[in-house]
């Protein structure tokens, strides 16, 4: 009769503690795990999680990296990237559904951690137009520009032309500056007009 793997089991553990304790009883790489064994039914994840997080350097490093990066760690295939990717975009959505159609000033925070998921991790520069109503509520987000890594061009004519276009009363432009995404990963909200 052959032992079972020192894993075996692991899965419906790992599984059962996130629903008892939630989230914040599992170091990154678990939550990594989790989302890993969306994409591979029968594997052990552990190993493929701690090395992304290795060469990622953070949770927030894994989830935004280019889908392309990711697929270079051994142990990645296309399921594990799209259930990645989906986590990143399920995370933005949620953030974007806080600040759509809510007053913008009120809420400020939330904007900013809409702005870090949504922008934060971007590998070139770009610049965002938020769009808002008389009642200072989001009722779009537009990526302008995307630019190179150190350069985004912007055309006031164009954020003009499209504030109107929307009957926007007030715009607010980000933009995320790489250079202090060195070594702190953050957004930085330019100007409310």
């Amino acid at each position: 009769m052959s032992e079972k793997p020192h894993y075996a089991g692991h899965r419906k553990r790992l599984k059962a503690r996130f629903l008892k304790s939630g989230a914040e009883a599992l170091p990154d790489y678990e939550m990594l795990e989790l989302l890993l064994f969306l994409g591979q039914p029968r594997a052990d994840m552990k190993p493929v999680a701690k090395r992304l997080i290795e060469h990622f350097g953070s949770f927030a490093g894994v989830i935004t990296a280019e889908p392309q990066r990711l697929g270079e760690i051994d142990g990645v295939g296309e399921a594990a990237i799209a259930a990645l990717k989906i986590a990143q975009a399920s995370a933005e959505r949620l953030l974007r559904e806080r600040v759509m159609g809510a007053e913008v000033i009120g809420s400020w925070q939330a904007l900013l951690d809409y702005c870090q998921v949504s922008l934060g991790f971007e590998k070139t520069e770009q610049f965002r137009i938020l769009f808002l109503n008389n009642k200072n509520a989001l009722i779009a987000d537009e990526l302008q520009q995307k630019g190179t890594i150190n350069h985004t061009p912007l055309y006031p004519r164009e954020v003009i032309k499209r504030a109107l276009d929307l009957g926007a009363s007030a715009i607010i432009l980000v933009h995320n500056h790489l250079k202090a995404l060195r070594s702190v990963e953050k957004t930085n909200v330019i100007s409310m007009i």
